[in-house]
């Protein structure tokens, strides 16, 4: 199965669940993203990362990666391979300069650990065509180099999809899945995505 290389592009405060973020990453040639919500802590592990920042002591992922380079052991690449539930799983290829070992380990601390052994971070197009959607990234206005991912507050709290979106048309869906993607609403476009999916493959 082809493997396709994805780029962290950015976090988001999430509007929907309290103390969660959005990560979004981006395939490496073309317009596809995938948002995924994560922790707190996660997403200041990898925003940390993202920005270059030190802090004064090891974050548990920075432990992590002195630890591996002090054994000779390193991540050379991470693999999200499958998405179940709404739910991405992922494996660190480390190798100990004798062989390839398969770990499991949380989306999440996949990518912060990826952006700190420095190694690339791949999916399947089955895993892109099913999560994958085009929205746009907003440049930031300080910096050039960096980008940043808005979202903008729903007017209610949303629930599940098949509890939102169950008596919706898939037409209207298809409708409400463009506006929320022009709209930069990524968790509820996420939703709506995830409805679809969930018809299709019934």
């Amino acid at each position: 199965m082809s493997k396709v290389k994805l780029n962290v592009l950015g976090i988001s405060y999430s509007q929907t669940q309290t103390g969660a973020y959005a990560l979004v990453l981006t395939e490496e040639f073309g317009e596809r993203r995938i948002p995924i919500i994560i922790g707190g802590f996660e997403a200041q592990a990898i925003a940390i990362q993202l920005e270059g920042l030190k802090p004064p002591r090891p974050l548990t992922h920075d432990l992590f990666l002195n630890f591996s380079m002090s054994f000779g052991i390193t991540i050379t690449e991470v693999n999200i391979y499958r998405l179940e539930e709404g739910v991405f799983y992922s494996q660190l290829i480390c190798n100990n300069g004798g062989k390839d070992i398969s770990i499991d380990a949380r989306t999440s601390d996949a990518i912060a650990l990826a952006l700190r052994f420095k190694c690339p971070i791949y999916t399947t197009e089955d895993i892109l065509k099913k999560a994958g959607i085009v929205i746009d990234i907003v440049p930031d206005e300080k910096d050039s180099s960096k980008y940043s991912v808005k979202t903008r507050p729903e007017k209610t709290k949303p629930s599940t999809s098949s509890d939102e979106f169950i008596n919706t048309d898939t037409e209207v869906l298809e409708q409400l899945l463009e506006e929320a993607v022009k709209n930069e609403e990524y968790e509820r476009a996420s939703r709506i995505r995830d409805e679809i999916n969930r018809r299709k493959s019934q």
